[in-house]
Order: C-alpha cells, then sequence, then structure tokens
C-alpha cells in the first residue's frame, strides 16, 4: 500500500518540521509536502478504483444472494401451493373412490338379489316339473297295481 507510505512519509514531514517559537504552528517544506501529495494522488486513483470495484462487487454479491433467496421463497411457495393442490386432489380422488366402491356395492346387491331369484324361479319351475313327472308315476304304480 504506496498510499500509506506516502502518509506516513507526510505526517513525519510535518512532525519533524521547525517550530514557531509562541505558537502552535510549524514551519514546513512546502516543496516536499506537495511533492509526497503529488505521489498520493498519482497512486490514489488506482487504490480508488480498487476501493470502488470492492464496493461494486460486494453490492453484486448482496444483489444475487438476494436473487437466490427469492427465488428458494418463490419455490418453497410454488410447492407448498402444489401440496396443497395435490392434497385438494387427493382428497376428491379419495372421495370419488368411496363412491365409485358404494355403487359397485349397491350393484353388486342388485345382482346378488338377482341371481337368487332367477335360481328361486329355476328351482320353482324344476319343482313343479317334478311333480307333474312324480303324479305321472304315481299314477302309472297305480294302474299297474291294478293289472
Amino acid at each position: 500500500m504506496e498510499i500509506l507510505n506516502l502518509l506516513e512519509q507526510l505526517e513525519d514531514t510535518i512532525e519533524e518540521a521547525s517550530k514557531v517559537p509562541m505558537s502552535n504552528k510549524a514551519i514546513i517544506n512546502k516543496e516536499e509536502v506537495l511533492e509526497i501529495i503529488t505521489e498520493i494522488r498519482l497512486n490514489l486513483p488506482d487504490e480508488i478504483k480498487q476501493a470502488a470495484w470492492i464496493k461494486k462487487e460486494r453490492q453484486r454479491i448482496l444483489e444475487e444472494t438476494q436473487s437466490e433467496a427469492n427465488k428458494i421463497l418463490n419455490d418453497a411457495q410454488d410447492r407448498q401451493s402444489y401440496l396443497i393442490d395435490d392434497h385438494e386432489l387427493t382428497k376428491k380422488a379419495e372421495q370419488k373412490a368411496v363412491e365409485i366402491e358404494e355403487r359397485a356395492k349397491k350393484k353388486a346387491q342388485e345382482i346378488r338379489s338377482g341371481t337368487y331369484n332367477y335360481c328361486d324361479k329355476l328351482l320353482e319351475r324344476t319343482q313343479d316339473s317334478l311333480e307333474e313327472m312324480l303324479e305321472v308315476v304315481v299314477k302309472n304304480r297305480d294302474e299297474v297295481k291294478k293289472i
């Protein structure tokens, strides 16, 4: 850091300067002080540019960090919305499944009932046919006994 060295040199020059009797003033070598100030000015732009670059880079990093934080926050909010929507869809799907299951049970009961009725009618007709056949058999036996 050249500027710090030059500032120390300026400070030394002022401290080593002759004092004016009966005052707080000093006699300094004007050319020597102006020469040090000129050197400071020549070195100062690089230092200022570096400081400005550091400030600009710091600001860029802060903005980038803020942008990343906003992105993370937005992603979290989107995910939350998705999960809420997904939960609603799940609830609707579960409700629909319950409705379908109830309809299937009702339809199964109707089919079961219809099957029992069909079997009962079929068995009734079979019974009627068997009863008619039994009557024929009984008649035939009676006829055979008469012979």
